[in-house]
């Protein structure tokens, strides 16, 4: 199964985002979130001898895939265990800068949204999980059970932009009253039975995607990340950064303008970059993706 998803998994905006990051073919380069592996073995193919590249990400499953598909690519790499809110200290002990060019493909992966026993997908059955680390103690299960109606409320607000937040709240806490919620088709029943379906939009989606984001802390590690990335940058660096909803968007906008204010950027996408009509034909996955590319001068 793991092997199968391996060759199924399609990359979003691949040509886009490596035409526009890989501009020096001997250059260091770093993908943070290397899922996997489809940018990195686009980037791989694009350096040469003397370029590298190193590859993180907080899912050992991913690493361990991504591992097997690149083995057989030519170039230097180095996959390592880690949530991209470190790389700081990565960079550092392993001496990896300055930088040509970084990339953060945000969101969550073929890997984990199609394999129900992570319990990040609608589909399927399987634990109120969404851990993209197994190391991690917070699940989503704990969050649902345990939060009061007051924090989850906020949550579903702020993170999934839920209308009704505060309703859906309270009824998950008179649920779970009764009996804990303890799979996704649990979280998935409960809303679904008490709200209407509009459109092609499911209506736990937002919610479960507000769980994710903050099982994984998210929208915070993101914030880390393009903070310590730049300093690591070398002069002509490059750091894009694909985003799947309007929050991550909105935090990668607004630093990358923050930097051109502040004179040390420029950037490459005045405007987002979206996925061609074909490419969300082929993967509608790739519809809500936005590409942001800006360059350290």
């Amino acid at each position: 199964m793991l092997a199968e998803m391996e060759y199924t998994h399609e990359p979003v905006l691949l040509k886009e985002a490596t035409d526009l990051l890989v501009w020096d073919p001997t250059g260091l380069y770093l993908d943070c979130t290397v899922g996997l592996g489809g940018h990195a073995e686009a980037i791989l193919q694009r350096i040469s001898a003397q370029g590298k590249l190193i590859g993180m990400d907080m899912d050992p499953e991913a690493l361990e895939l991504t591992e097997t598909r690149l083995k057989s690519r030519t170039g230097t790499y180095r996959l390592v265990h880690a949530n991209f809110r470190d790389l700081g200290s990565i960079l550092e002990s392993e001496k990896y800068f300055p930088l040509a060019g970084a990339l953060l493909d945000l969101g969550v992966s073929s890997l984990q949204l199609d394999k129900p026993s992570r319990g990040f997908g609608l589909q399927g059955e399987g634990p109120l999980d969404m851990r993209m680390d197994p190391g991690n103690p917070l699940t989503a299960a704990r969050i649902v059970n345990e939060w009061p109606a007051e924090q989850l409320a906020l949550l579903f607000k702020e993170f999934g932009e839920v209308p009704d937040a505060a309703r859906v709240a309270r009824w998950i806490v008179d649920r779970r009253a009764q009996s804990p919620l303890e799979t996704t088709g649990d979280l998935r029943e409960l809303i679904e039975s008490r709200t209407p379906r509009r459109g092609g939009l499911h209506p736990a989606t937002q919610v479960f995607m507000a769980l994710r984001i903050a099982v994984n802390r998210e929208l915070e590690n993101l914030t880390r990340g393009l903070e310590t990335l730049m300093p690591y940058l070398d002069s002509g660096g490059r750091l894009a950064v694909i985003s799947f909803h309007s929050l991550e968007d909105r935090m990668v906008k607004n630093v990358f303008q923050a930097y051109v204010a502040q004179g040390q950027a420029r950037l490459l996408t005045p405007s987002p970059v979206r996925a061609s009509i074909e490419e969300v034909r082929r993967n509608p996955r790739s519809r809500s993706a936005k590409l942001r590319v800006m360059e350290k001068l």
